[in-house]
């Protein structure tokens, strides 16, 4: 017998004076997924389904990227998109929450944990930003560099091309990803104010990035998995180490072969980790797994 297909449905919110679009599917205790840096949420659309079984999912396309409001006078700092998604939070009724954040958005759920730690049960932290990744580092001086900052949104608004490198080196395996895929990633990308949105975000790296590492230690009560795809070139995977050595009591999953985004390329892997980590945290949850 087959199990009923779980509606996802599409709305939007007003958070302090912010639209904000978001996916919500399933009952039961509330699960938050928070995409990355030019992210949405479609990045979950294959894991929502999965975990809206036993949970009731939200997952937000964050003011300034996907098709939330993007305005040119929104503070980029990283506190300040915490503070955002903490109003969403309250927005939709939720009191405390599983909280799953992918890269940026994983850095994000970090600031928001420290703000407000009585508002996350549990803490799913997928290969999250961190101050010891040296993944990337040239990218982000470059784009911290005033002329580049200024030209590179407009550039890579209308090259195409750029999208799927984007894409593409966020995957293990390129070859899994379909043209659904990038036409899905592009479409809000070619948005005014998308790319301008990020490049302030990376303004703000080396100071947010020490926030992060000063706010780590306050999770220690939190419980938290780390999960990396061995594969990610855009989040260095042995940085994980360095992450659990302020959060001693979390678990580390490694996912052979996957990228940056393991809820993608091994969706039904990375939900059965997800899963498996928030049953035995709530072993008093009333949800339980469902049969295969």
């Amino acid at each position: 017998m087959k199990e009923p297909v779980l509606k996802v449905a599409d709305e939007e919110l007003n958070c302090d004076g912010l639209r904000v679009r978001f996916k919500r599917a399933g009952s039961g205790p509330a699960l938050v997924l928070v995409h990355g840096l030019l992210g949405y949420s479609f990045s979950w659309r294959s894991a929502i389904p999965i975990l809206a079984r036993n949970w009731e999912v939200f997952a937000p396309d964050m003011p300034g990227a996907g098709f939330s409001e993007c305005r040119p006078d929104l503070d980029c700092r990283l506190r300040a998109g915490a503070q955002r998604l903490l109003a969403f939070l309250d927005g939709v009724g939720v009191a405390s929450c599983g909280l799953v954040g992918s890269s940026y958005g994983g850095a994000t759920t970090i600031l928001l944990a420290g703000l407000a730690p009585h508002k996350v049960r549990s803490l799913i932290l997928v290969s999250p930003a961190n101050p010891w990744s040296k993944n990337g580092r040239k990218r982000l001086a470059a784009l911290r560099n005033p002329v580049v900052a200024s030209l590179f949104p407009r550039i890579a608004r209308s090259a195409r091309p750029l999208h799927s490198y984007f894409v593409k080196r966020m995957w293990g395996d390129a070859s899994r990803i379909t043209q659904d895929t990038l036409d899905g990633y592009s479409r809000p990308l070619i948005r005014p104010g998308v790319f301008e949105h990020s490049v302030k975000i990376v303004s703000n790296w080396k100071g947010d990035m020490a926030e992060l590492q000063k706010t780590l230690p306050k999770l220690a009560d939190i419980p938290t998995l780390l999960v990396w795809g061995d594969r990610d070139r855009v989040v260095d995977p042995r940085s994980a180490e360095l992450v659990k050595k302020y959060l001693p009591n979390a678990k580390v999953k490694m996912i052979p072969g996957a990228g940056h985004l393991p809820y993608e390329e091994c969706p039904e892997e990375f939900c059965a980790a997800v899963q498996q980590f928030l049953w035995s945290e709530n072993p008093g949850a009333s949800v339980v797994p469902h049969d295969k």
